[in-house]
């Protein structure tokens, strides 16, 4: 029996994914929360093998109660069901500790499959999620592979005060942008090189020698 904690901050939806658990004997819905916090003190207290996340929420979200409750050690796995985008959030949910990701629209043919992949030790995501990762990891040993020349002047300062630590509004001051068009270079930087997190652009500046160390001279 796979024991299931349902978050999701609408009664209804949970109401919907419930019932749908409910045709099957191999689940069993342990809990239902209604909030990130509700959801980290419910793992904490309930054990689930499998936590339905649900990601807009108000307070804390989807992801940051994902990265919770896997820190909590408990060995719960994470399925992310959202009605949002995998260009955007996909990666950072999985970064957080999700074991899978399941768009809403898809959840009355795919819950069940995902519930039980996930709890045999396997990931779960669908084919065009799968597609989505191939095709950033690509981006991203493209950029690798072509480094800093990529970029124009402007992206390429941007991304070095950036990576130094500096806020888009105080990199723009340094290089006298408004902080939107900070936020445009930098886009497109991430995008060219294939990078999403503050953390990996500062991994490429020092790969790249845009920063200096503790030990450089």
């Amino acid at each position: 029996m796979v024991r299931v904690l349902l978050v999701d901050d609408h009664p209804v939806v949970r109401a919907g994914l419930k019932a749908l658990l409910e045709t099957t004997e191999h689940v069993e819905v342990v809990g239902e929360a209604s909030s990130g916090e509700e959801a980290v003190e419910k793992a904490r207290t309930l054990e689930p093998d499998i936590v339905i996340m649900d990601l807009a929420m108000p307070g804390m979200d989807g992801v940051q109660a994902t990265r919770r409750i896997a820190e909590l050690g408990l060995g719960a796995k994470i399925l992310v069901v959202t009605i949002h985008d995998e260009d955007e959030y996909l990666v950072p949910a999985l970064n957080a500790g999700a074991a899978g990701f399941l768009n809403k629209s898809a959840a009355h043919t795919d819950l069940i499959g995902a519930i039980e992949a996930i709890s045999h030790g396997h990931s779960y995501l669908p084919q065009h999620a799968a597609a989505l990762l191939a095709r950033r990891k690509a981006q991203r040993a493209q950029g690798r592979e072509a480094g800093p020349n990529v970029l124009s002047a402007r992206e390429l300062a941007a991304v070095e005060l950036y990576a130094s630590g500096l806020s888009a509004s105080e990199t723009g001051k340094e290089m006298g942008l408004s902080p939107k068009t900070v936020e445009s270079y930098l886009a497109r930087a991430k995008a060219k090189l294939g990078l999403h997190t503050r953390r990996e652009i500062v991994r490429f500046a020092l790969e790249a020698g845009l920063l200096r160390t503790e030990g450089d001279h």
